[in-house]
Order: structure tokens, then C-alpha cells, then sequence
């Protein structure tokens, strides 16, 4: 019998996605919606996510930062324009 990975499935921009369960950073976030991104890029992003964890179910996740994924989260990624 094989073994289930442990992922949950997270939204972001309306795609769902595998993740493995645990962590995802903002970096991570606008990869899975702007594959192209780097972190020096001329473009910033501003991540919201709703349905997280516990006592912060919703919020913004900024550069540098990650929080906690959950069965069914959902992320919005949008261009912010230039830092």
C-alpha cells in the first residue's frame, strides 16, 4: 500500500494547488500564481490569504515572511506596482 503524502490543497488566484503540509512563504505564494518572479524583480506583489489557521484565519503575507497552510486556504496575489 502507498504511503499518502501529507499535502493539503491551497488556492491561489483561483488554482488550486498540492502543497506539503506545513509553511508556504510569500515567495512561494506569487511563484505558484508568477512563475517567472524574483525577489529583485521591478514588479511587488501584495498576498492576501482568508481560511488560514486558527487565531489568524485571514491576513497579508509580506516579503520575507510565511505562515502556516491548511485544507482549502485561499491566496490572492496582486501587482502592487513599483517598490
Amino acid at each position: 500500500m502507498k504511503k499518502e503524502s501529507k499535502t493539503v490543497t491551497i488556492v491561489v488566484e483561483g488554482t488550486p494547488h498540492d502543497w506539503p503540509k506545513g509553511e508556504i512563504s510569500f515567495v512561494e505564494v506569487v511563484k505558484l500564481e508568477v512563475p517567472g518572479y524574483t525577489e529583485n524583480s521591478n514588479i511587488t506583489y501584495s498576498v492576501k490569504y482568508k481560511r488560514g489557521q486558527g487565531n489568524k484565519p485571514e491576513g497579508t503575507l509580506s516579503l520575507g515572511n510565511s505562515v502556516k497552510v491548511k485544507e482549502g486556504m485561499v491566496f490572492n496575489v496582486s501587482e502592487t506596482g513599483e517598490s
